[in-house]
C-alpha cells in the first residue's frame, strides 16, 4: 500500500488551484501540510490542518515533515524557489518552464545532483501515453523526418494585465520572458521536442526565434520557433495569442510513409482520417510512484534541457512590433483583443514550410536582406526580389527564387511555401531528377512506386552575384545530399521592358556538370509519369479566380498543357492585399505570360495546372531526360511578362516579341 506523502504547495492562486484540485483527487495518498503565498488563500480553500506561510523559507523553517514541494509560481521566481527546495534534499514538482536560461538550468541541475533531490517538471502533456505510441511507431509513420506544432489561441487585454509580470521580459532587474513561447503555448514546443527524441541541450544544433508582438507588451504574442536537431529532424512551432478564434493546438508528426496529428491537450491522435484517444499519467502521481516504486519520471529536469535551450534563444531575441495596419481589434475594455490579419494561414504555412514569418515575407514580418532586387523606374519600388532560399526545409530542396514578383500596379503574382505544396517557390529553376537527386522538393516520383519520400533532396546555393544594368548574373551550385556539387549554373535576370502597365524580365540559365561526367536532367515525365513532365522553369501563382489560361491557338488547362506554342498567358483576378501594398484593392486583375527567348527553349512544352493549384512552367524534360555534358551544357532562356489588367492575345504577343 503506497504511503502517504506530505506535500507543501508554493503558490495557491492561479495555476495553484489546479494543483489543489489534483491533491484532493489523490485522496489519502497525499497530505497537504503547508502552503506558501504572499496573498493568503480565501477562507475554506485549504484543509484545517494545512498551515499557511507568507513565503517558502518561512514554511521550510517551521515545517520539518515535507516530502515534496510543488512550485506553481511566476516564471521568474522558479530558480530561487527550486534551489531553496532541492538544497534541502526535498523532492520537487516544478511548473513549466523550469528556468529561463541555460545558465540557470546548470545551476539547478548541479544543486539537485548534490542533494539527490528528484525534480519533475510540469509539462503535463508529456504524461500522455500517445508519446509512447509515437516512440513505438504504432501509427506506421516510418522514420520521422519533421515535426511541426501549431498553436492558435486568443487572449484579451485582461490577460496581459493580470499581474505585474505578465507580458514582461524583465521585472525589477530579473528576467521574466513571459510570452506565447514560454508560457501559454510552451507545451506545444515541449511536446514536439519530446516526440522528436530531443530532450538534452546537446540534442540541438540550432535555434531560430522569429518573435513578434501585436499587443502593448514587452514579450512575444506571435512567434515562429525552428529547431534543428542532431537526429536530422527539424522541429517548427508556430504560435500566436492573436488568432481570430481559439482552436485546439496540435503537433504534426511527418514520417516517411504518412503523417499524424496529435491534439496534445485532448490526448487524441489522428491518422488517415481515424482518431484514437489515449490515457494520460498525472505527473505528480508519477513522481509519487517514482518515490514509492522506482518507476521512471516522465518529465524529469534532465529531459528539459532542449526546451530551456529554445527559451534561452527566445530570451536573447527582442520581439518585433507588428505594424498596426495589419492588426484588427475586437471588443472593448478588458475584453478587447487584437487579431493579426491572416495569422491562421500564416502560422500553418510557416510550420508546413519550416520557414520563419520573415522568410515567408509576410507584410508585417521583419524585412530580411535580399541579394537582388529588380526595381521599377521613377519611385524605385521593387518589382521582383530574389530570395536565397537558405531557410527552406531540406525536404523542399532549398533554392533561390523570385518572390514577390509584382505587376507595375503592385499586384503580387507569385506564391511560395503554399500549404498544398510547400516546395513550390515563386519563380525558380528546379528539376526532380538530376542523376538521382531531387532538386524540386517533396516526394520523388519513382517508377512502380508512385510518389514516395526519399532521402534524395539536394539544394541550390548562390556562389556569387554580379550586378549588371537592370539585373544580375548569378553563379549557382547544385549540391547533392552528400554535399558534393553535381551541377553548376549560370543564371541571368534582366528587366528588359517596363511601362505603367507591364514589365518583362528576361531570365536565362545554363546548367553544366560540376565534373567531367555527363549529367542527366530529368523528372517525373522522363521517369514514366504521363503528363507529369514538370521541371525547368517553374512559376507558382497565388490564389486567383476567373482564370483564363491560353496560347495563341488553345484555351484551358487540358488544351494547353503539354503543347508547344510561342507563348503561354494566364489572366485572372488575384486576391489582395499585396505583400507590400496593404491599400491595394481586395481583388485586382492581372496577366502573366511566358515566352521562349531562343529556338532551343521554343521546343519545350508548356506545363499548366489550374484545377489542383495555380502554376505554370516550361518543361525541360517533358518525357525524356536531357544530357548536360562539359562540352554541351544545357541552356534555356525565357521572357516573363507581368501586367495589370486582362491583356488581349495581341497585346501579350507584342510585349513578348
Amino acid at each position: 500500500m503506497p504511503r502517504t506523502t506530505t506535500i507543501a504547495l508554493v503558490g495557491v492562486h492561479g495555476y495553484g488551484t489546479v494543483h489543489l484540485d489534483n491533491l484532493r483527487r489523490l485522496g489519502d495518498r497525499v497530505r497537504l501540510v503547508a502552503a506558501a503565498d504572499p496573498r493568503p488563500p480565501a477562507p475554506g480553500t485549504l484543509a484545517e490542518h494545512t498551515r499557511v506561510f507568507p513565503d517558502l523559507p518561512t514554511l521550510l523553517a517551521a515545517t520539518d515533515d515535507v516530502d515534496v514541494v510543488i512550485v506553481a509560481t511566476p516564471l521568474h521566481t522558479h530558480l530561487e524557489l527550486a534551489r531553496t527546495v532541492v538544497d534541502r534534499g526535498i523532492d520537487l514538482y516544478l511548473e513549466k518552464p523550469p528556468v529561463l536560461t541555460l545558465a540557470d538550468l546548470r545551476v539547478l541541475e548541479a544543486a539537485a545532483a548534490r542533494s539527490g533531490a528528484r525534480v519533475q517538471v510540469g509539462f503535463q502533456s508529456l504524461g500522455s501515453r500517445a508519446l509512447r505510441a509515437f516512440a513505438d511507431d504504432r501509427f506506421d509513420l516510418g522514420p520521422v523526418r519533421a515535426i511541426g506544432a501549431v498553436g492558435l489561441w486568443a487572449r484579451d487585454r485582461a490577460y496581459w494585465e493580470r499581474s505585474r509580470w505578465a507580458g514582461r521580459r524583465e521585472l525589477d532587474g530579473v528576467a521574466v520572458v513571459d510570452g506565447v513561447t514560454t508560457n501559454p503555448l510552451a507545451h506545444a514546443t515541449a511536446t514536439a521536442l519530446a516526440i522528436a527524441g530531443t530532450t538534452a541541450v546537446a540534442d540541438i544544433t540550432q535555434v531560430t526565434a522569429d518573435l513578434y508582438r501585436a499587443n502593448a507588451i514587452e514579450g512575444d504574442d506571435t512567434s515562429l520557433l525552428r529547431v534543428s536537431t542532431t537526429r536530422g529532424i527539424r522541429v517548427t512551432a508556430g504560435l500566436t495569442l492573436c488568432a481570430d478564434e481559439q482552436v485546439d493546438p496540435y503537433v504534426e508528426v511527418h514520417g516517411r510513409r504518412r503523417s499524424a496529428r496529435f491534439f496534445y491537450t485532448e490526448d487524441i491522435v489522428e491518422v488517415d482520417g481515424r482518431s484514437e484517444r489515449f490515457d494520460r499519467d498525472d505527473l505528480l502521481e508519477n513522481l509519487l510512484d517514482h518515490r514509492d516504486e522506482g518507476v521512471a519520471l516522465l518529465s524529469p529536469l534532465s529531459a528539459s534541457g532542449a526546451f530551456v535551450a529554445v527559451i534561452d534563444a527566445v530570451g536573447r531575441t527582442a520581439p518585433h512590433e507588428i505594424d498596426p495596419a495589419f492588426v484588427t481589434a475586437r471588443g472593448e475594455g478588458p475584453a478587447r483583443r487584437l487579431i493579426v490579419d491572416g495569422i491562421e494561414d500564416a502560422v500553418v504555412r510557416a510550420v508546413d514550410a519550416e520557414a520563419t514569418f520573415a522568410e515567408l515575407h509576410l507584410p508585417w514580418a521583419r524585412r530580411t536582406a535580399r541579394d537582388v532586387v529588380l526595381t521599377l523606374p521613377g519611385d524605385g519600388s521593387p518589382m521582383a526580389e530574389l530570395v536565397d532560399g537558405a531557410g527552406t526545409a531540406r525536404s523542399s530542396s532549398p533554392r533561390p527564387y523570385l518572390h514577390p514578383l509584382r505587376t507595375p500596379g503592385g499586384v503580387t503574382v507569385t506564391d511560395h511555401h503554399p500549404a498544398d505544396h510547400d516546395w513550390h517557390l515563386g519563380v525558380s529553376v528546379a528539376l526532380q531528377d538530376v542523376d538521382g537527386t531531387n532538386f524540386w522538393g517533396g516526394r520523388t516520383y519513382t517508377p512502380g512506386e508512385d510518389y514516395i519520400w526519399r532521402d534524395d533532396h539536394g539544394r541550390i546555393e548562390i556562389a556569387g552575384v554580379e550586378r549588371i544594368a537592370d539585373g544580375a548574373v548569378l553563379d549557382l551550385r547544385w549540391i547533392g545530399p552528400d554535399g558534393s556539387v553535381v551541377v553548376r549554373e549560370r543564371r541571368e535576370m534582366r528587366l528588359i521592358h517596363r511601362d505603367e502597365r507591364a514589365a518583362v524580365i528576361e531570365l536565362s540559365f545554363e546548367l553544366s556538370p560540376a565534373t567531367d561526367r555527363t549529367v542527366m536532367l530529368g523528372g517525373p515525365g522522363s521517369n514514366g509519369r504521363v503528363g507529369g513532365g514538370y521541371g525547368g522553369l517553374a512559376w507558382r501563382l497565388p490564389a486567383c479566380v476567373d482564370i483564363d489560361v491560353r496560347t495563341a491557338s488553345a484555351r484551358g488547362e487540358a488544351a494547353v498543357h503539354g503543347t508547344v506554342a510561342p507563348w503561354l498567358a494566364w489572366s485572372a483576378a488575384f486576391a489582395g492585399p499585396t505583400d507590400h501594398s496593404p491599400a491595394a484593392p481586395p481583388t485586382a486583375e492581372a496577366t502573366i505570360a511566358l515566352a521562349p527567348a531562343d529556338d532551343v527553349s521554343a521546343a519545350d512544352p508548356w506545363f499548366v495546372r489550374v484545377a489542383g493549384y495555380p502554376g505554370i512552367g516550361a518543361a525541360l524534360a517533358w518525357d525524356r531526360a536531357v544530357a548536360a555534358s562539359p562540352s554541351a551544357p544545357v541552356r534555356r532562356a525565357y521572357r516573363l511578362l507581368v501586367a495589370d489588367g486582362r491583356l488581349t492575345d495581341a497585346e501579350v504577343g507584342a510585349l513578348l516579341a
